[in-house]
This record gives C-alpha cells, structure tokens and sequence, in this order.
C-alpha cells in the first residue's frame, strides 16, 4: 500500500515537471518573385538587400504551441527589384507546466531560435536557385528582438491611451 501512495506521488511530480519539446519544424511558406528578370541578370552594379522579420506564436491545443519567424529579402539593382523572397518557417513545441510569465519570452525568444536556422538555409537556397549569388542572413538575436517588439508595444499602448485621454473625436 505504501509503496502505491509512493508511485502515486511520484507520478504527481511528474506530471508537474516543466515540459518543452519540439514537436515538428516545418516550411510553412515560401514565395520568390523576379518582376525584372531577366534583363536585372545584366546589370553589373551590387544589389542593395533588405531584409525584414516577424516572430508570431499562437496555441493550436492545450500545451501545443506553434512559432513562426518569418524573413523577407529584397534586393535592388538602382531602382529596379532583382528578387523578393519571403520565407515563413514554423515549429510547433509542445510547452506544459512553465510559469505563465516565462511562456511568452520562450514562445518569442526560445522557439525563434530553434526556427530561424532552417529559414536561414531554405532562404539561401531558394536565392541561389533563383540564378542570384547566395546570401547568408546573419544571426539574430531574438532576446533583444523581444525586447525591443515589447517596447515598441508599450510606447504603441502609452500613445493609444494619450489619444483616448485627450479626446475621443480622434477615434473613429
């Protein structure tokens, strides 16, 4: 009897351990366009990159999470577009028992760390197989990523709440 109350509490503990497991990664979307192709395989000036990013994460279940980072390269010849290429890739985690306030910088910081080397490859190939020369994203780092998406969303906050103070005229 004793040692039933035993595994019984030990089967407790377990189910309360912090779980985070990656359950898939995935190319979730994947787009090229070349609109000045081919006269831009021409040119001789360097392109000008421009690259963009956005992290999102949402519950697809009870402890199942899935993360994006998504990556959009443009690059330039003068005025003209050489190529735009936009990857989304996504990992779906599996995150149980970890302390609410720890689950949003894991979801926005942990999981995009996991996800963002595969797009960096699937955007690379996808540029070399375009006819272009590879470009290799350097690394992002999502911590300060977070971060500076958590202030920009309290000064977006500070501003909604001043424009709602001085008036409700502005909002339509």
């Amino acid at each position: 009897m004793a040692e039933e109350i035993k595994k019984t509490e030990d089967n407790a503990a377990a189910d309360q351990q912090p779980v985070f497991q990656i359950q898939r990664v995935y190319l979730k979307d994947m787009s090229l366009e070349q609109p000045n192709s081919p006269g831009v395989f021409l040119e001789q000036d360097a392109p000008q990159i421009e690259v963009a990013v956005d992290v999102g994460a949402e519950a697809l279940a009870e402890g199942i999470f899935e993360s994006t980072v998504t990556i959009t390269v443009t690059a330039k010849v003068k005025d003209k577009v050489a190529f735009l290429v936009e990857g989304k890739q996504a990992g779906i985690f599996e995150v149980r028992n970890i302390p609410a306030e720890q689950l949003d910088p894991l979801l926005g910081i942990g999981c995009p760390n996991i996800v963002y080397p595969y797009l960096r490859a699937n955007i690379a190939d996808v540029i070399t197989r375009a006819g272009f020369p590879p470009i290799h994203l350097a690394e992002i780092n999502f911590e300060v990523f977070y971060q500076q998406r958590l202030q920009a969303m309290a000064e977006q906050q500070g501003s909604k709440d001043s424009v709602k103070v001085e008036g409700s005229q502005a909002i339509n």
